[in-house]
């Protein structure tokens, strides 16, 4: 085929993006339904039980506290799970990718595809999380409209971050030790459900290094309109770390991907 006839780069990221659309959009209902109704039932089960207990969190009350932390771990799981049990499906029993290279795009169109979608899933988990506490009056609504934003740069970050993580993975069953061992604990250490500053000094800078610290610091200056200058180093955090990480999956994937 001539260098005429190849497509456009965004052509070519676009054409994986589409594929993976079309494929989620097949089953919307189940697909879409549940990024609306997890933050409904987390929010009733444990902001409204500890909300008895705990009326406010570093000048917010817990409720908001909470929803507004919740505004990326949505987009954190939603992305990490694209990228390692998604990715690894595709790649080792699907053999989806085969085909897909048949096509006029390279290794690194597909992998770019794959971090723009799981970037995508992360906006629309994040605007998801968003409607639900905004019906409700948690968030208002005018001070978090630009969230889904930091939703999706979420979601590209732990796409590459998790697609670096599934480059080395070679059963399935091993990323059990990933969900487990780093996203829970950056859930429960990165400032969704008490501030960072109220861990031991010691576990401070471990809690300064997991990506989901910046990111709930970001989108939770959003919900408060409240912006400070450290602000500009979480947002350069997010942009390294992606490119980052994102060039290492790049490198490590294609020797999977071209054989």
């Amino acid at each position: 085929m001539s260098s005429n006839n190849i497509p456009a780069l965004h052509s070519r990221i676009l054409s994986v993006w589409y594929r993976h659309y079309l494929v989620y959009t097949r089953n919307l209902v189940s697909n879409g339904l549940p990024p609306f109704l997890e933050p409904l039932i987390f929010l009733a089960g444990v902001g409204l039980g500890l909300g008895k207990y705990i009326v406010s969190m570093d000048g917010l009350p817990y409720i908001q506290y909470l929803a507004s932390g919740l505004l990326v771990t949505s987009a954190m799981y939603t992305a990490s799970f694209e990228c390692t049990f998604g990715t690894f499906i595709r790649l080792e029993y699907e053999k989806s990718y085969d085909g897909m290279l048949a096509a006029p795009i390279t290794a690194n169109d597909l992998i770019l595809g794959e971090i723009l979608w799981a970037g995508t899933k992360g906006w629309f988990f994040s605007l998801a999380v968003l409607i639900i506490v905004s019906l409700f009056g948690v968030i208002p609504p005018g001070a978090s409209l630009f969230a889904p934003v930091i939703g999706f740069l979420t979601g590209i970050m732990f796409a590459a971050i998790s697609l670096t993580v599934t480059s080395f993975v070679k059963n399935i069953n091993h990323f059990n030790f990933y969900m487990t061992g780093v996203l829970s604990p950056m859930f429960f250490f990165s400032g969704v459900v008490f501030p960072v500053k109220s861990l031991p000094a010691v576990l401070q800078p471990v809690a300064e290094f997991m990506p989901l610290t910046h990111v709930v610091r970001l989108v939770r200056a959003l919900c408060q309109g409240s912006y400070q200058t450290i602000l500009l180093l979480d947002m350069l955090y997010v942009l390294v770390v992606s490119l980052i990480m994102g060039i290492i999956a790049v490198r490590r994937l294609k020797r999977l991907l071209i054989v």
